[in-house]
């Protein structure tokens, strides 16, 4: 009798031995994911909630006077989103620019470009109205959309380049 409780008090230890070992293990591993993940998270947030797959945003960039050459270059087909806080239908189109260019990834990049804080790509572009969308490819003004279009309709016109 008391060597069939030295042997199930052994095999009980053993168990809780092995189950405390492969919990640290299992602890371990989901710290380290947790640490990865972390990691991407930071870097994502760091170039402003983009997924650069491909060099292509999912979101659109920030544009602003200083940049609006640069990013006009650096990608074939971009889409500048020139806005204001205080425009409704500036509001209206900032979910449907969000949304295309999620969708459009890898086609076209999207930018927004608040007009009252940037006054000198709004002189140049002759912006006189907002929202207006100004679709450069290969680093020309093909386009100029003004007003707050619906989505279907937007992605129609944009998908021609």
């Amino acid at each position: 009798m008391n060597l069939l409780f030295i042997m199930v008090v052994h095999i009980f230890c053993t168990n809780v031995i092995y189950y405390d070992v492969y919990y640290k293990n299992t602890m371990n591993e989901l710290e380290e994911l947790r640490k990865k993940k972390l990691e991407q998270l930071q870097k994502q947030y760091m170039n402003g909630g983009k997924n650069m797959e491909g060099n292509m945003p999912n979101t659109p960039l920030n544009v602003t006077d200083a940049d609006i050459d640069e990013h006009i270059k650096k990608y074939q087909t971009i889409v500048i989103d020139c806005w204001a806080p205080w425009c409704g239908p500036c509001r209206m189109v900032g979910p449907v620019i969000e949304y295309l260019a999620k969708e459009m990834q890898g086609k076209i990049v999207f930018g927004k470009l608040n007009v009252d804080e940037n006054p000198q790509t709004s002189s140049k572009h002759q912006i006189m109205s907002i929202p207006t969308l100004l679709v450069f490819k290969d680093g020309n003004l093909v386009d100029r959309l003004i007003g707050a279009l619906p989505k279907d309709m937007l992605k129609q016109k944009l998908e021609a380049y």
